[in-house]
């Protein structure tokens, strides 16, 4: 006879009980897996991007990011165990709030590198954008889900709204990858509506001709898109010190601390953590880390797929592919896939922003896809999850 332990018994019915048996456990341990591996890295980077950029104490980014991580998993369990008005709610005013914070960003923003993205305040930088995409999507969620009723909501033409809204306020700091990232799952979540095909190309064709026009209006954007095109016409010192570091990893990288082609890499802690990842720790880890997110991404739309609730199901879906998406650009930049841009990696790329919306969209995911009476569809194994929810 053998006996089974859990942290919560099946019949404890605290809040944290109930959660602990209605949330995808296998999606959690891996969000937990990249938040460790995030602060894993930092301690890996700290040391150089603290010398680069004259900083005394070499672990100073490291002890930050585990500060960061701490306080996205207090956030991620605590909107995680949200029902869903809770997380209409918390969508609602972190969008008001980023939005708001948006508008005031070219009066009192912080300026760095061509571009006008964050707020200073006690020592802290603020990406507000960070925060409202993941709102954004559950909004957009909730008015397509609004609209379909048939009731006279206008939840499309609100969707809309919301969306330029957003993305016009990316333009002006200017910000094209979150406009391209939020454009993407924006579509997703479109598609996943049911909406007819012919609007899905229109709009699809429509964001294509904007991207491409973003060359001719944006010098920035003409500057990257010439670097990745022509690369023996331009500087391309940043993804080849990057394409560098990655090779000197090999299969099973140099160890621990003990990559030396990282501190040739800029922007090495933030944008092109994944290099310090494969020069420090190879090829498998590195291949590793992708089968992480690919894992989180997969399940997490299986997941909503079978969701019986329209909102549910769009919101979830968007934020899954917001996350996959992200990741996607980051590790796409590392390998010299794309043209470089400034998108962090979630959970694993310092900073505070990154960390904390990582943990905000995470945690809403988790939130949408529980188990709770009629969530699933009945092949999911609905009396069961009526059992614990």
């Amino acid at each position: 006879m053998t006996t089974q332990t859990h942290a919560f018994a099946r019949t404890d019915r605290s809040p944290l009980g109930m959660w602990w048996w209605t949330c995808d456990r296998l999606l959690l341990a891996a969000v937990v897996t990249l938040m460790v591996l995030g602060v894993m890295l930092s301690f890996a980077s700290s040391p150089a991007a603290a010398a680069r950029m004259g900083v005394a104490d070499p672990f100073h980014f490291a002890i930050r990011q585990c500060v960061f991580a701490g306080v996205a998993g207090s956030i991620l369990l605590g909107v995680s165990m949200l029902g869903t008005k809770g997380i209409r709610r918390v969508a609602f005013f972190t969008w008001l709030i980023a939005i708001g914070i948006m508008c005031a960003l070219p009066f009192l923003g912080h300026s760095a590198k061509g571009a006008t993205r964050w707020v200073e305040f006690a020592g802290f930088t603020l990406q507000p954008s960070e925060f409202m995409k993941p709102a954004l999507i559950v909004l957009v969620a909730w008015m397509f889900s609004e609209g379909q009723k048939g009731e006279g909501v206008p939840g499309v033409s609100i969707a809309f709204c919301l969306y330029f809204i957003s993305i016009g306020l990316l333009l002006i700091q200017p910000d094209i990858g979150q406009t391209v990232l939020i454009t993407v799952a924006f579509g997703a979540a479109f598609w996943m509506a049911g909406v007819p095909i012919s609007w899905i190309m229109l709009m699809g064709a429509t964001a294509v001709a904007g991207l491409s026009s973003t060359s001719f209006l944006f010098d920035h954007v003409a500057s990257r898109v010439d670097r990745f095109l022509k690369p023996e016409t331009a500087d391309t010192h940043q993804v080849d010190r990057a394409a560098e570091a990655i090779a000197a990893g090999g299969r099973f990288g140099a160890g621990p601390g003990e990559g030396v082609m990282k501190r040739h890499v800029p922007d090495l802690h933030t944008d092109f953590i994944y290099s310090v990842a494969a020069e420090e720790y190879g090829l498998l880890f590195s291949l590793a880390l992708i089968a992480l997110f690919g894992f989180i991404v997969v399940r997490g739309l299986y997941k909503a797929l079978r969701l019986s609730d329209p909102f549910q199901q769009v919101a979830a879906a968007g934020l899954f592919v917001l996350v996959g998406q992200q990741a996607f650009i980051n590790i796409a930049v590392n390998l010299n896939l794309i043209p470089t841009k400034g998108m962090t990696l979630p959970f694993i790329s310092y900073g505070g922003s990154s960390m904390l919306a990582s943990g905000l969209t995470l945690g809403l995911a988790l939130a949408l896809t529980r188990r709770r009476p009629g969530a699933y569809l009945p092949h999911e194994g609905l009396a069961k999850a009526g059992a614990y929810a």
